[in-house]
């Protein structure tokens, strides 16, 4: 991370805009003249938009500048949402106790906010029964409608037909 941030020496620009919040007039200025008002105060310059014409530099203490840069991926870290995706897997001609006793686990996971990828897998002849599987998965979708949605129509690919749900509930 060392690498990421040029700072006093290091900085090749002729001009600078100096920020931070000991400088007493921030602007534009030629370099020299920025590291003098860091040197001045005890703090080093750090590059902070080297992309920028010109680039900006902040008179910070280095050390307090990359304690502030990892609290601030921390906080972006920890306010990520990480989608959960949960499986169900069917048989081409489950039975309606299966089927209800997987939609009971289905309910549960789309309420807590995760989604559903549910599939039919196909062994062996049992190919030739698509229709079927496509029938349960429609009839799972539709069963679920109050608590999620179904993102696409069911899809084959190889020996699985899939569809995804959704949830509705937002955290």
């Amino acid at each position: 991370m060392r690498e990421k941030f040029r700072i006093n020496q290091q900085i090749r620009a002729r001009m600078v805009r100096v920020v931070g919040e000991n400088v007493e007039n921030p602007g534009i200025v030629p370099l020299q003249e920025a590291l003098r008002i860091a040197a001045e105060l005890e703090l080093d310059l750090v590059e902070i938009s080297p992309n920028a014409d010109p680039p900006v530099c902040k008179v910070i203490d280095y050390s307090k500048f990359l304690y502030q840069q990892k609290k601030k991926q921390k906080e972006l870290k920890a306010k990520q949402t990480k989608i959960v995706v949960k499986e169900i897997r069917f048989g081409p001609q489950t039975d309606d106790h299966d089927f209800n006793f997987k939609l009971k686990h289905a309910q549960k996971f789309l309420s807590e906010g995760a989604k559903v990828k549910a599939y039919v897998f196909f062994k062996g002849r049992s190919i030739l029964f698509k229709e079927q599987g496509e029938e349960l998965l429609l009839r799972f979708a539709q069963e679920l409608e109050d608590y999620g949605k179904m993102d696409q129509n069911p899809q084959l690919e190889g020996k699985r037909m899939t569809i995804f749900l959704t949830s509705k509930k937002k955290k």
